[in-house]
């Protein structure tokens, strides 16, 4: 995500409902209206893991860490590519317990088209197995609340619309948290006041976040919403990303 280069190719998206997107180097989506690459431009799968997963204390917490009902329920802010959702999957295959389940919720106001999902995703071969299960289920016209059972012990929800709407929408007792929408600078609905509120009231205590944002003001609403907030070092570089919890 994060800085636009010259070098970018514009093409239509194949399915008129989705986002309009250029791409840079033939697989970098980038996305016109927020400004805005979809992930790092330096490996968006490591940064996946260094901000979310090791952000959020996994995959250790997935053998120690569970509600109550025995499932681990993961939410995030822009499911974009679906890069997030297949490298926790990839890591989840490997170091999950017999008979328990992870949820996977994702809020995505513009939710990407199937060609274009496979196009951005293929740049990993570490992913391939997900991402043809992912897009040989995705709709071809997502809305509503798009449902995959990816496999036995993994169910994706992708819940199109506005996120504050979505997660108001959600039952509580989520487990760890994904923000991963476009920059607060581009996109600051993403990271307002009131939607840091409603995700803090949606997750259990001990519940975690890990974003790669570092704004003060991102970090400031996360604090005001009663969150703990940990300052670390960022991706490939970056000074800083949050993380945090929820006391209790």
């Amino acid at each position: 995500m994060r800085d636009r280069d010259p070098d970018i190719a514009t093409n239509e998206a194949e399915n008129p409902g989705s986002p309009k997107l250029d791409w840079h180097e033939g697989d970098m989506p980038y996305s016109p209206e927020f400004g805005d690459h979809f992930y790092c431009r330096t490996d968006g799968r490591l940064e996946c893991g260094h901000v979310f997963l090791a952000g959020n204390g996994l995959p250790e917490r997935w053998a120690q860490d569970r509600s109550p009902g025995g499932d681990f329920l993961i939410g995030e802010l822009g499911f974009g590519t679906g890069l997030n959702f297949c490298e926790t999957w990839r890591q989840w295959k490997q170091f999950r317990d017999p008979g328990v389940r992870l949820h996977f919720m994702s809020f995505e106001l513009y939710p990407m088209g199937r060609q274009d999902i496979g196009r951005a995703l293929s740049h990993w071969p570490e992913i391939d197995a997900e991402r043809a299960v992912l897009v040989a289920a995705w709709p071809e016209t997502p809305s509503g609340i798009v449902e995959i059972e990816a496999d036995g012990q993994t169910r994706l929800s992708v819940v199109c619309g506005p996120a504050l709407e979505g997660v108001s929408a959600a039952l509580s007792g989520f487990d760890a948290w994904y923000l991963d929408g476009f920059a607060p600078s581009r996109n600051p609905d993403m990271w307002s006041p009131e939607l840091m509120r409603t995700i803090h009231d949606k997750t259990r205590p001990g519940g975690t976040f890990g974003t790669y944002a570092a704004a003060g003001f991102v970090r400031r609403n996360l604090q005001a919403a009663g969150f703990i907030v940990e300052r670390r070092p960022g991706f490939a570089g970056k000074r800083e990303m949050l993380c945090g919890k929820k006391s209790g």
